[in-house]
């Protein structure tokens, strides 16, 4: 298993690790997340990480720490408040495109395999806020331009169905699913947030089930969090069974991609709260290789509910993390 965390958490608890009126750097952040044990690869955000470090400053610390680049994640902000890839003026919208483009590149120089997009400002608040298909092409069309400027990269979108706009553009896994198929390149995919999917009322083990029956499953963000808000709380939180079923459908479609723990540690220590996160996961992956694939696969097929509450009050005596 490879996993990463959001590198953002580790600004928290200042002053268990850095001097009060110390400049936090990039590469003061990955020092801190590679002490997480068992953690094995850094996410970047462009351009948001290349301020206070440059591209080689940041490869050699990696090197040094033996820590590797997953990939590499947008963080759009700023002039980008009406809109990314819908954007009215078009020198905004060229401008997150090139950006766009420009985080491909840093995650190739940096060994890294995916870029992840998510389009924070894309959407609308109001009626008659936005011309929708309009906007829908538009997104299509810029995707469809970089992922064929780049067809050896992987690129993934990340839905979120609202925050900061009331209303996103691609705000669910099947309108996501639509667009990849307009799209129409092969190395675009998905990735899937646990709490975006809460907050959308999906249910996260179905939408693993599509994404992968598409085979566009490229990455996974596990929080978890009360559904109305992206809260970023530690994995298994409050979805206990759900969190499960998600690992289930991930070993079920033979999912070997970054695991990455997109928490929000505001009060905790979040070296802590990550390696917390890890052995959640893992312990959670071990029941279901103790239980074994085909008895779980056995009590899918009885759709039987009381059933699985027994199952699940069975598991607990045997959760050790």
């Amino acid at each position: 298993m490879i996993f990463s965390t959001r590198l953002n958490s580790f600004k928290t608890k200042k002053e268990l690790y850095f001097s009060v009126d110390q400049e936090i750097t990039t590469i003061d952040l990955i020092k801190r997340m590679a002490t997480v044990e068992g953690l094995t690869h850094v996410e970047l955000n462009y351009p948001e990480h290349f301020k206070t470090n440059s591209v080689d400053e940041i490869k050699a610390a990696l090197d040094e720490l033996h820590v590797e680049v997953s990939g590499i994640a947008l963080r759009f902000s700023g002039i980008y408040d009406d809109g990314e890839f819908t954007n009215l003026n078009e020198n905004v919208r060229d401008q997150a495109i090139k950006i766009t483009k420009e985080a491909i590149e840093v995650c190739q120089d940096l060994g890294g395999t995916t870029t992840t997009i998510w389009l924070a400002n894309d959407g609308f608040d109001y009626s008659f806020q936005l011309d929708y298909e309009q906007a829908w092409i538009q997104t299509v069309d810029a995707l469809r331009d970089i992922a064929k400027s780049y067809p050896t990269m992987n690129i993934s979108f990340e839905y979120k169905p609202y925050q900061p706009r009331a209303f996103s553009l691609v705000a669910d896994l099947g309108l996501s699913l639509l667009m990849v198929e307009e799209v129409g390149q092969p190395n675009v995919g998905i990735t899937l947030d646990f709490c975006h999917m809460l907050m959308k009322k999906e249910n996260p083990a179905y939408a693993v089930a599509l994404a992968a029956r598409k085979n566009r499953l490229m990455g996974f963000h596990l929080n978890d969090g009360y559904k109305d808000n992206d809260d970023g709380l530690m994995l298994g939180s409050v979805h206990l069974m759900q969190t499960l079923e998600f690992i289930y459908y991930a070993k079920k479609y033979s999912y070997e991609g970054l695991i990455y723990f997109d928490t929000f540690p505001i009060r905790e220590d979040p070296v802590a709260e990550c390696t917390q996160n890890i052995k959640t996961y893992k312990a959670l992956d071990q029941i279901i290789m103790d239980t074994g694939m085909e008895k779980i696969e056995q009590l899918i097929k009885e759709r039987n509910a009381v059933r699985v509450q027994q199952f699940m009050l069975s598991i607990l005596p045997t959760l050790q993390v």
